[in-house]
């Protein structure tokens, strides 16, 4: 286990352990709550693990590099992150993705595309957001994102 992941779990359970002594019922009660929220995300989880292992399978890792390696510059940025942008997908379940696409040689300006895309710009959500705040600011707000997004994505390659 990383240092990393020692020192997040370290501070969890002090934290849980501070929350216990505040307030049993209540840190019981919430408790109940993150296990169901875990039960209910649990299976979207899992298919998401199993179509990225299914991908990765079969993809070799030359493809990979070859559409979203650092050699497939502005395209390959755009490409990557058309495709964050139009998937709806929680971003925890992004990092383990975007990890894996790093590791099957893909560029660290493509991977801030895809991870900035996905939060930043909600083609899936757009329907809720026209009927919300309307169509031209939703429009707006979406277009502004993605550039942004793009932008980000450009100069952490180039400075990673």
């Amino acid at each position: 286990m990383s240092v990393t992941a020692i020192l997040i779990n370290g501070i969890a359970i002090v934290a849980l352990s501070i929350a216990f002594i505040k307030d049993k019922e209540k840190t019981i009660q919430s408790l109940k709550i993150a296990g169901k929220s875990f039960i209910r995300i649990l299976p979207l989880v899992l298919v998401i693990i199993l179509v990225i292992g299914l991908l990765l399978g079969f993809t070799p890792p030359d493809q990979i590099s070859r559409f979203a390696g650092e050699q497939s510059g502005l395209w390959g940025v755009l490409l990557v992150g058309a495709v964050g942008a139009l998937m709806h997908i929680p971003s925890l379940l992004a990092f383990p993705l975007a990890a894996s696409l790093l590791e099957n040689g893909a560029g660290v300006g493509v991977v801030a595309a895809f991870i900035t895309t996905l939060t930043m710009v909600g083609i899936a959500t757009l329907p809720l957001e026209i009927r919300e705040l309307g169509k031209s600011i939703a429009l707006l707000r979406n277009s502004i994102s993605f550039v942004i997004a793009i932008i980000i994505a450009l100069i952490m390659g180039a400075i990673l």
